[in-house]
């Protein structure tokens, strides 16, 4: 997806939109509008966004280190922001809503085609807009500077979790993002795979103890997945990969150099990195090797004990469109 230049002309901040204030503080609680930006702590990498709804707090990760946290609004009642992990599908520093009486929306990032973004706004102290996430004119524009499509955002809803793990409750994928087919039940190293169904953007894997599959997306869109043994609980964890390839071969696919993971976020019980969880899964060598070949920095793994299909679905998005 083409970004803009970096020399277009970006809007201005409008009138009823929070300009913000930068603090020196990385910890502790934040005003509406209150801001704390630091990206010389990590200069490059992959940058990954965590949206507490419940704290009204955003957390920015960059190569797997915090360079930036603000205060946000998020939807109010009846407009509620969706949790789920999400990848930026498009990035416009001068943009109206189409679907909201022309609103200026500043440092637009979208998440969703249905109509859900990060952009400034007004930041009242709590729940205020139709489903987007507000953040002040000036960290929205320090947050713009740094990000690319493909970019993973993590919003989560869980109240009792600390920042860094408020994006882990029971991940939730509705059966009609399916067909029939790919929704029977799966014989031991039996697989599907689809890659006809979307052809080109990010790819997520949701790997599920509870189902005993993977699930593979791509750009939103199912395009396959397979049957796996795991030996004990997994835990929850993000991992997103990055550039380059390891001295040591992939656990899942020999005689191929392993790829380089970041941890994004684990849950409080969670432990282990990558090759750890990756050495309690067992999966189809073909399988394996055809999401091999078509992983791109940028990928994102999702890793969860619970249930990934569910009949309801609400609570959890994945990559929404």
């Amino acid at each position: 997806m083409m970004l803009q230049p970096a020399s277009a002309q970006q809007m201005p901040q409008p009138s009823f939109h929070t300009k913000g204030m930068a603090t020196g503080k990385p910890t502790g609680p934040l005003k509406p509008g209150e801001y704390w930006w630091s990206p010389k702590v990590s200069p490059s990498g992959p940058v990954v966004v965590l949206v507490s709804i419940p704290l009204q707090q955003m957390h920015v990760y960059r190569n797997g280190i915090l360079v930036g946290r603000s205060s946000v609004s998020t939807g109010s009642k009846g407009h509620d922001t969706p949790s789920g992990v999400f990848t930026i599908l498009e990035k416009k520093q001068t943009h109206r809503s189409k679907k909201y009486d022309d609103a200026p929306m500043p440092n637009m990032q979208r998440l969703t085609w249905s109509g859900i973004a990060m952009h400034s706004g007004n930041l009242p102290g709590y729940p205020a807009s139709h489903g987007c996430v507000r953040m002040p004119y000036d960290f929205s524009t320090l947050l713009f500077s740094i990000t690319g499509s493909g970019g993973t955002v993590v919003i989560g809803d869980n109240k009792t979790q600390q920042p860094h793990f408020a994006a882990n409750p029971g991940l939730l994928l509705a059966p009609k993002d399916f067909t029939p087919e790919m929704l029977k039940t799966l014989a031991k190293g039996e697989y599907q795979w689809e890659p006809e169904r979307s052809t080109t953007g990010p790819i997520t894997l949701m790997v599920s103890s509870a189902d005993r599959t993977v699930y593979v997306y791509r750009n939103g869109e199912p395009i396959g997945r397979a049957a796996i043994n795991v030996k004990g609980r997994l835990g929850g964890h993000v991992f997103t990969m990055l550039e380059g390839v390891t001295a040591k071969e992939s656990i899942f696919v020999p005689g191929n150099p392993g790829r380089i993971w970041m941890s994004v976020q684990t849950d409080s019980s969670s432990r282990g990195d990558f090759a750890g969880v990756a050495k309690r899964v067992r999966i189809s060598p073909e399988f394996a090797g055809n999401v091999y070949e078509a992983l791109k920095p940028g990928a994102t793994i999702i890793v969860t004990d619970e249930p990934v299909v569910r009949k309801q679905n609400r609570d959890f998005t994945i990559l929404a469109d």
